[in-house]
């Protein structure tokens, strides 16, 4: 083999070895961007269902309340009526 022959082996490999990390590298990326995208779908599930459970209790807080100073007249949300 001579010095060409040796040369444009090496070059041949070396682009081998780039595109091989260049792969790698994308596989990576697009493993870490599944990752952090499955991630965002949980925290955003987790804050809706958070945000529903904080409507409910504040719903039923107000259903009580309403409950408890219901005055028999209607409506009944009409609450500061003035007495005379």
């Amino acid at each position: 083999m001579n010095w060409k022959q040796v040369l444009f082996l090496s070059f041949a490999a070396a682009v081998v070895l780039l595109a091989a990390e260049n792969r790698q590298r994308l596989s990576a990326d697009e493993r870490r961007r599944e990752y952090y995208e499955e991630q965002r779908n949980e925290f955003e599930n987790y804050v809706e269902e958070e945000q529903d459970e904080q409507e409910e209790r504040t719903r039923e807080q107000v259903e009580q309340w309403r409950q408890w100073h219901y005055d028999g007249l209607s409506p009944s949300y009409i609450y500061q009526r003035q007495n005379i």
